[in-house]
């Protein structure tokens, strides 16, 4: 049985579910940003109590199928962008249409329709967070950054983020050292 839960998005909440599932006696198959497999099916004393459970730590479990869809996309997205470092092979349209078995502009149209926003829009925040995750880390430059999430050049990624931001990503990164430099003399 697959339940879909909303706000899943980080390795943390993964770690959560799976406790919370073992407190149920449920035995998981599948545990992945998003969606839980559970083997056989679920009492709904079983449902209830995990809903109540998680939503205590954030996290709600989904039942109508546009709320499930809209988290599926959500998750394959911030998966995409955050934690997998393989260079895609197919554009976000394609990839999300394949992974979903959906015809894209029937994804598109649910997503706007219920977020309120573009999946574009989604992609683009997501990605300048990663950017800024990246420039605070210090461990690459604009130059690999913008490699790692598929802009086409510096000068796109440059825009783009202070389009977002307002802060071209060198004064954003420079912020944050004098920031530190100041929390270091208190």
């Amino acid at each position: 049985m697959k339940l879909y839960i909303k706000y899943m998005v980080s390795l943390r909440c993964k770690m959560m579910v799976k406790a919370e599932l073992k407190k149920l006696g449920l035995q998981h198959e599948v545990v992945e940003l998003g969606m839980v497999e559970v083997y056989g099916d679920m009492t709904s004393t079983q449902r209830e109590q995990l809903k109540r459970n998680l939503l205590s730590s954030g996290l709600e479990l989904l039942d109508d199928k546009k709320s499930i869809l809209i988290e599926r996309i959500k998750n394959l997205i911030i998966e995409m962008i955050h934690y997998s470092d393989e260079v895609p092979k197919l554009n976000y349209s394609d990839y999300l249409s394949e992974k979903l078995d959906y015809d894209y502009t029937y994804l598109s149209n649910v997503f706007s329709e219920v977020k309120g926003i573009t999946i574009q829009q989604f992609i683009i925040e997501n990605k300048i967070e990663r950017v800024k995750e990246l420039l605070l880390y210090n461990e690459l430059n604009l130059t690999e950054i913008a490699y790692k999430l598929h802009y086409s050049s510096v000068a796109h990624l440059s825009n783009q983020f202070k389009k977002v931001t307002g802060l071209s990503p060198s004064f954003f990164k420079k912020l944050k050292q004098k920031r530190n430099s100041n929390l270091e003399n208190i």
